[in-house]
Formats: C-alpha cells, sequence, structure tokens
C-alpha cells in the first residue's frame, strides 16, 4: 500500500474503492496513532521513574490532591520556560515532566480518585485582559521593537 490521501484521512473519500471493512470501524474508535510515540516513549519513563520512587499506579491506589500536580506541573513548565531543558534530579524533559504530571492528574479524575482542592471559582477576568492586551497592540502597532529570545547572543549567562 501507499499513503493515498484516503489512508491519511479518518473517512473514505467519496467516490473511492470500499477497503476493508475494519477500517470503517476502526477509525471511529479512540486513536492511538495520533500521539507520537516519541513523547509516549519519553512519558513511559518518566511514569517509570516515579513508580520506582512512589509505587507503580500509587494514584490510582491511593488518590491525588489537584493542588501537588498543579504546582508540579507549573514549576516543570516554569523552569523549562526560562530556559532549563532538563530537569535537573531525572535529566528528563522538563516539558516530559509536566506531562507526566497532568497524566497522573487526569488519570486520578477518570478513576475518581482525584481531591478537587482548588480555590473557588473565579469571576471571568479573562475577556478584559485579553481586551486590555489587545489594546496595548494596537497602542504601540507602529513601534518595531527587537524581542529578545534564548538565540540572543548578547546577553550573559
Amino acid at each position: 500500500m501507499n499513503d493515498t490521501h484516503e489512508m491519511l484521512t479518518f473517512h473514505a473519500l467519496e467516490g473511492a474503492k470500499p477497503t476493508n471493512p475494519k477500517d470503517a470501524v476502526g477509525v471511529r474508535k479512540s486513536p492511538m496513532s495520533t500521539v507520537p510515540a516519541t513523547v509516549m516513549a519519553e512519558l513511559g519513563v518518566a511514569m517509570l521513574e516515579g513508580a520506582s520512587k512512589y509505587g507503580r499506579h500509587n494514584f490510582r491506589a491511593i488518590g491525588v490532591r489537584g493542588s501537588v500536580y498543579y504546582d508540579g506541573t507549573m514549576r516543570h513548565l516554569m523552569a523549562w520556560w526560562e530556559g532549563e531543558d532538563l530537569d535537573p534530579d531525572s535529566g528528563l524533559s522538563h516539558v516530559t515532566k509536566a506531562i507526566a504530571s497532568l497524566t497522573v492528574l487526569r488519570d486520578a479524575m477518570i478513576q475518581g480518585k482525584f481531591t478537587d482542592d482548588r480555590p473557588p471559582r473565579s469571576v471571568a477576568f479573562y475577556p478584559a485582559l485579553h481586551a486590555g492586551a489587545a489594546a496595548i497592540i494596537d497602542r504601540y502597532a507602529d513601534r518595531n521593537p527587537t524581542h529578545y529570545t534564548v538565540t540572543f547572543e548578547g546577553l550573559a549567562q
């Protein structure tokens, strides 16, 4: 078989010849092929680290508090955002560690092993912030400042 357009879609193309009947059923189920194997493999190693430290599937047996996994996820994402690619304790990507935290959190939610200790619901605040951000961009639309990123060479480390 070759990579025809029909093979790369989730439905048969109109006027195309019939394909294997299992295809019509299989493409309507939860797809695993849409998740990159590279990320799944890294996640497996991150989950192995957690299993080695705390016991395999401890989160399903004991449960988790939302705040603990929110905090851990945010620490990993902020460390990555600030330029630290790898978690110094594990050597894994901070992004992978954040995905592992969210995986545990989501699984606990699905399994009914989640303690929801989030604060009381907030009033809607993003619409006003988004409008304010848009106004700033519009106000300075005539400017073209340099935006410094991790690739900028002029900053001392």
